[in-house]
């Protein structure tokens, strides 16, 4: 009996997760759908005694409370779709971004929004490059075009600056990731970006560059000086 119960609370354990991880994903579609033209950057969402709480950071949250009318409709629609009711309130908060150019999605859309004005795909890529280059704070950046550029064969097209991790931990905790698709008359065209952000040993989330290496400043020497040390005599 003991094992049976124990498989049942594993099972429903596994399912929580399980749902937890599907409503995040379809209600970061929706939202990248939705929003994805006010720099839509990301969900949090908190669950406490008064209900449930969604977080919604975005480039443009101006934007988005001027359009009250807006905000009502997606939170009608959600309500809707995951059956939340007077019992079981949720709340909607748009949440501002402090640097809008190390945001990866808000430079994915800006790239789709010039290509669909027919912008050259490396005049775009070289702005965007250029506007994290002056933050002074993104370590690296990496664009990825893929699909028919030019031409009737398709390839992938790479633009690089600095370096990035690619492996390992800090690549999930350390790299913002983004990926579009726009649509154009030749096809589908892909749009990667990868932003590097280099903390410079301040602490991100609790976590830190596993290689991050302090260098101390070194102590003054006395005898270069000209002084004497001074030696404690005993009384």
């Amino acid at each position: 009996m003991e094992s049976t119960a124990r498989k049942g609370k594993f099972a429903t354990k596994k399912r929580k997760f399980v749902a937890d991880g599907v409503f995040q994903a379809e209600l970061n579609e929706f939202l990248t759908r939705t929003l994805g033209r006010y720099g839509y950057a990301g969900i949090e969402v908190r669950i406490n005694n008064v209900g449930t709480e969604i977080r919604i950071r975005a480039s443009k949250a101006e934007d988005i409370m001027k359009g009250q009318k807006k905000i009502r409709e997606i939170k009608s629609l959600i309500e809707k779709r995951f059956n939340y009711s007077e019992a079981n309130k949720f709340d909607i908060r748009i949440v501002p971004l402090p640097a809008t150019a190390l945001c990866a999605a808000w430079q994915a859309e800006n790239i789709k929004a010039k290509l669909l004005q027919g912008t050259p795909v490396r005049l775009v890529v070289s702005q965007v490059l250029n506007n994290v280059k002056r933050t002074n704070i993104a370590k690296g950046v990496e664009v990825i075009i893929s699909g028919k550029v030019r031409g009737q064969r398709a390839k992938a097209q790479k633009y690089k600056w600095g370096y990035l991790v690619t492996t390992g931990q800090p690549k999930h905790d350390f790299i913002d990731e983004a990926i579009r698709h726009v649509e154009l008359r030749q096809g589908v065209l892909g749009i990667k970006v990868k932003i590097f952000v280099d903390n410079q040993g301040r602490k991100k989330d609790g976590k830190m560059l596993p290689d991050y290496v302090k260098i101390h400043e070194p102590k003054e020497d006395m005898f270069k000086q000209g002084q004497k040390p001074t030696t404690s005599t005993p009384q």
